[in-house]
């Protein structure tokens, strides 16, 4: 079995973002970029089942600017045995990401789709449900424990009640939640065994996917700065403070 594994190139979770000072958007310039902590958790359990025998290969995605080769070789170092980039300039939004895929997925054939369940950088957590809808493929959302075998995928996923375990015939596709598993260490020998691995360039026109913006961002801003905290003599002012003030009561 081939299982496809999307990863996305983000701001490092240590970093905190600037805001441009015209509104346009976020300051890049300089800031360390990573692979989002959901996807790395995607490619850890697709190399696992491959090492557990439930899987033969295991192929790398992204799409974006040509830097995302980066993100692709650090799937390779973790275990991955070729990576696909389609790379594009253009703003990416979910619904173009999900047409790639698709795309990839029709030339590709996996049996499994494993992706992070959302991106630390825009929290859309849109893709995976738009790829299974576009591919008409059964989806497990969330998932926190994958098993594999029989023609079927068993996804354990946490609810509002506890666990919830759902069973789904491959091809399917799976997104990832922080407890599925730890990420291992990118060892040295690894990343230099990666930089042999294949590594294939396509653009979005190779794969006949128009990925042109559907929406415009008009401004962004930075949230406003917490206020001072003060301190009430009693009860009534307190009261008082989070009616007429605060306006939460």
């Amino acid at each position: 079995m081939k299982v496809l594994v999307c990863v996305k190139r983000v701001v490092d979770y240590n970093v905190k973002v600037r805001v441009k000072g015209d509104g346009s958007g976020m300051d890049l310039a300089g800031v360390k970029m990573s692979m989002n902590p959901f996807d790395e958790i995607a490619v850890e359990e697709a190399v696992r089942l491959k090492e557990k025998g439930a899987a033969t290969e295991v192929v790398a995605v992204s799409c974006g600017v040509a830097q995302c080769q980066e993100t692709l070789r650090t799937a390779l170092a973790i275990g991955a045995d070729r990576a696909i980039l389609v790379e594009t300039d253009a703003e990416l939004q979910p619904l173009a990401v999900a047409r790639i895929l698709k795309a990839l997925i029709d030339k590709e054939q996996p049996g499994l789709v494993i992706l992070g369940k959302q991106a630390i950088d825009d929290d859309c957590n849109q893709v995976g449900q738009m790829l299974a809808a576009l591919a008409d493929l059964p989806q497990a959302t969330f998932a926190s424990r994958i098993e594999v075998g029989d023609n079927q995928a068993r996804v354990t996923r946490e609810v509002d009640g506890g666990l919830e375990t759902l069973s789904v015939k491959l091809p399917a596709v799976v997104t990832t939640d922080l407890r599925l598993n730890e990420p291992r260490y990118v060892t040295l020998p690894n990343i230099m065994k990666a930089k042999k691995k294949p590594l294939e360039n396509v653009k979005p026109a190779d794969l006949g996917v128009d990925v042109t913006p559907r929406l415009k961002t008009l401004k962004v801003s930075e949230p406003p700065k917490r206020g001072a905290g003060v301190k009430v003599p009693d009860v009534a002012t307190l009261v008082d403070k989070l009616k007429n003030e605060a306006k939460v009561i």
